[in-house]
């Protein structure tokens, strides 16, 4: 499980992205990217998160999000189809009894 912090943009981006691949160890097969504290989310969130989507795709990894249904947050991944992409969950506590 990585907690993301509670804004992410291009200011943090790169860190976000860092952040969940450092998390993609020999051994690990879900990796959980904690947004339940999350405020806001622009693109450069959005555009990190998939590419660390796309590095945990390549190693036989899964991303999952766990993201409050209520913001903004859950609102960006929608409009850009993420849940489509990849697991979605309410809260932390679900994602963690799905894996």
């Amino acid at each position: 499980m990585v907690a993301l912090p509670a804004e992410i943009d291009v200011t943090n981006c790169d860190q976000v992205h860092d952040q969940l691949v450092a998390a993609f160890e020999p051994g690990v097969g879900i990796v959980i990217a904690d947004l339940t504290s999350t405020v806001f989310c622009d693109s450069s969130g959005v555009h990190a998160i998939m590419r660390a989507y796309e590095r945990a795709a390549a190693r036989d990894l899964q991303l999952w999000l766990a993201v409050s249904q209520d913001g903004s947050v859950r609102r960006v991944l929608q409009l850009t189809g993420v849940g489509r992409i990849m697991p979605v969950y309410p809260s932390l506590q679900e994602a963690m009894s799905a894996a």
